[in-house]
């Protein structure tokens, strides 16, 4: 599992224990998967244009070059690439560590927010 997706599951894991998702608006309904209601209404077609033209913000885009360099990685034989390559993935790794280290506490705020906002269903 890719270290984003380790700390959202823990920071969900977290919640889910804390009840923070106890009766939150929505609850046992499906999601709609285009929803955009966490983008401030004035970004929203800025994101969407860029979305439907196929830029991805920076966290996917690392994600990308990460999976990228991990594929190059297995398919490389020769040593001095090897090295090269591996060296690449640690910094990026170094890069993903610092930049989403803050993560759990964010996803808990706004779970905190949606809940103040929505009360008991």
């Amino acid at each position: 599992m890719w270290l984003i997706d380790q700390r959202a599951e823990q920071a969900i894991s977290q919640a889910r224990r804390e009840g923070l998702f106890d009766h939150l608006s929505g609850a046992g309904r499906p999601q709609q998967l285009e929803d955009d209601s966490l983008v401030p209404a004035h970004l929203r077609a800025g994101y969407r244009l860029l979305k439907n033209a196929g830029y991805l913000p920076p966290e996917l885009e690392a994600r990308k070059e990460y999976l990228r360099l991990t594929d190059l990685l297995a398919a490389t034989e020769h040593h001095t690439e090897r090295e090269k390559l591996e060296r690449d993935l640690r910094r990026l790794e170094i890069l993903l560590g610092e930049r989403f280290r803050e993560l759990p506490v964010a996803l808990t705020q706004r779970v905190l927010h949606v809940r103040k906002t929505s009360g008991p269903a």
